[in-house]
């Protein structure tokens, strides 16, 4: 089942590839290489898909009714995560940059994701009931007294404290995203030179920019940290009072 499932999210995220990539193609032909990226940008971290596997997998070692990564991303949807990237042009081809997770939006994001996890577990215990021919009311209500009075917590409550993380841990996005530093853009290519936290890194990315668009991919050879985002394009949208005429 766990293969199954494993082949399902390999077919979802090779799609996006394709997509992905043919967006890229496109915006390469007919977006504009605007070097001067200055601006506050924002893109939002979907962290649908590892929501959806690590509840699912959970789920399977549980030996619930059956449910498919289908019904799971259904429950699931625009669960983001803010990403904040401030770019502030000091010369032609270079200048520096500010970049970070806003906590609060992952808070919210965190709290979204066992919410909807919770709306699910209660049809799928109501599903349970049913087969095991439980005659009692099985509203959505209903349910959620029943979980209160077996585990003397709301299903949310419950969940958080038996399920495995649904989101990365903060401080891993943080790890992966966060910092400041100096920039420099040549050719469609961004180079980030970090000169916060512990390790100094660069990060290079192509970007596209389109009016108060930009998307940023990273290189592949680049360290990931594990994450699907990092070889998928982000899009930034840049902040409407900060778009030029």
């Amino acid at each position: 089942m766990k293969k199954n499932i494993k082949n399902t999210v390999f077919a979802i995220l090779f799609s996006v590839l394709i997509l992905s990539t043919a967006l890229l193609a496109y915006l390469h032909f007919y977006a504009s290489n605007d070097k001067n990226l200055s601006g506050e940008w924002t893109a939002n971290l979907d962290m649908t898909q590892h929501a959806a596997v690590t509840a699912l997998d959970w789920l399977q070692d549980i030996e619930a009714v059956s449910v498919s990564m289908q019904d799971m991303e259904s429950h699931m949807q625009g669960l983001t995560i803010e990403l904040c990237l401030t770019l502030k042009q000091t010369a032609r081809t270079e200048g520096t940059f500010d970049c970070s997770v806003l906590p609060e939006s992952y808070t919210a994001c965190n709290q979204a994701a066992y919410e909807a996890f919770a709306a699910l577990f209660r049809e799928l215990l109501a599903e349970r009931l049913r087969m095991a021919g439980y005659t009692g009311d099985m509203n959505e209500e209903s349910i959620e007294a029943l979980v209160m009075e077996t585990f003397g917590m709301p299903t949310t409550s419950y969940l958080m404290f038996c399920v495995p993380d649904l989101l990365p841990p903060l401080e891993n996005l943080q790890a992966q995203y966060d910092g400041s530093g100096a920039y420099e853009v040549s050719e469609g290519i961004l180079t980030r030179q970090f000169d916060s936290g512990q390790l100094v890194r660069t990060k290079t990315e192509h970007y596209i920019r389109k009016d108060s668009t930009l998307i940023l991919t990273e290189e592949i050879d680049s360290a990931t940290n594990g994450y699907f985002a990092d070889h998928y394009p982000i899009v930034y949208t840049l902040q409407q009072s900060q778009v030029e005429p």
